[in-house]
């Protein structure tokens, strides 16, 4: 059978991808993830890693959404339904995976084309700086939270995307006129998280369970049989808080969450001169209700603007200038824009709950 025409199994493959890069996530998101067994119940050593490079399944660690992502797609009863559907352009569940996780060793030559391995720029697609996972989630969380955070121009950022090669390898790359949309994209998502996926209902309700989780009487496990943890979603989760008697369940199955009394922001008064104020404020709050025997909850959340920089040698992303006159050149994305130094300090919200 004769080879399909690289863009045609690439854009498949991508597509595939794109779909599939999360359907490893629990119940509830990340939420429930420290709920999830051992990696290495999930049998997954058997990949090929980079060499040189720790091989992330032989780790002594916890498993996480990106690791069930990977088993479904390559070890359940998924992968033979890919397999029927994606053969005839000569793309395995192996190809979807290496897109979506850079870890894994490709087993072929399937991303490279005329000497050309554009596996890089397939994998910023789905998980990088500017991939459509994030470019999804904003828009669509924006819109169903009615808020105007996390709107940028995306369409505008889309018809800006283009690539570059290096050491023959395609990466992903924009044009200098979308730079300022891109800076709006970042400022953008850093401020959905701080406003709203770190708005104090939202984290007392993750530290409520998280509390269940861990508490002695808790009953609540994820498998690591994919075929039983397909079955585990937001339903499954809340029937079984119904059924608990543990007080941390019952707040969470009854909607009754312990109440923000007190929030710091960092680099921001909030009341108080500065930081080391702040931190005297809550140590004062804090004494005050251990000496009026109130429970309280103390939970700091912090935002990061951006793990661009923490990339550790990974796929880097450039921005291809052409003022019409000079030849083009392409300039890494660092160096296009003082976002990632400007907004190099963490931001971080603490809070004092107590109950009603």
């Amino acid at each position: 059978m004769q080879r399909p025409k690289a863009a045609a199994r690439f854009e498949a493959a991508l597509r595939v991808a794109a779909m599939l890069h999360d359907v490893g996530h629990g119940p509830l998101s990340h939420t429930t993830e420290f709920a999830m067994p051992l990696v290495e119940r999930l049998e997954l050593a058997t990949l090929a890693c980079a060499p040189g490079k720790p091989c992330p399944w032989t780790e002594a660690r916890q498993a996480n959404h990106e690791d069930y992502t990977i088993k479904i797609i390559l070890q359940s009863s998924l992968t033979p339904l890919l397999k029927s559907a994606l053969g005839h352009l000569g793309i395995e569940p192996i190809h979807i995976a290496c897109i979506i996780n850079e870890d894994i060793v490709c087993p072929d030559e399937f991303f490279e084309e005329h000497g050309i391995d554009y596996r890089p720029i397939l994998h910023q697609f789905v998980s990088s700086e500017i991939d459509v996972d994030r470019m999804d989630y904003l828009t669509r969380d924006s819109f169903h939270a009615g808020v105007n955070y996390g709107k940028f121009d995306i369409s505008w950022l889309l018809s800006s995307l283009t690539h570059h090669i290096v050491d023959k390898k395609c990466y992903l790359a924009i044009g200098h006129k979308a730079i300022y949309t891109f800076d709006d994209f970042l400022i953008s998502r850093f401020h959905m998280f701080l406003i709203v996926y770190f708005h104090h209902k939202s984290v007392i309700y993750d530290e409520m369970l998280g509390r269940y989780f861990r508490s002695s009487d808790c009953d609540y496990s994820i498998p690591s049989d994919v075929e039983s943890y397909v079955f585990y979603d937001d339903y499954h989760l809340y029937t079984h808080l119904s059924r608990s008697k543990n007080s941390w369940a019952k707040r969470l199955y009854h909607k009754n969450p312990y109440k923000m009394l007190v929030e710091l922001h960092s680099g921001v008064p909030s009341g108080a001169a500065n930081e080391t104020e702040q931190k005297q404020l809550l140590e004062k709050i804090t004494r005050d209700l251990k000496a009026k025997g109130v429970d309280y909850i103390v939970k700091t959340t912090t935002g990061e603007f951006s793990k661009y920089f923490q990339r550790d040698g990974k796929m880097p992303i450039f921005v291809r200038y052409d003022n019409g006159y000079s030849p083009e050149k392409f300039i890494p994305l660092e160096e296009c824009t003082d976002l990632f130094e400007r907004y190099a300090k963490n931001r971080s919200i603490t809070r004092v709950y107590v109950p009603n």
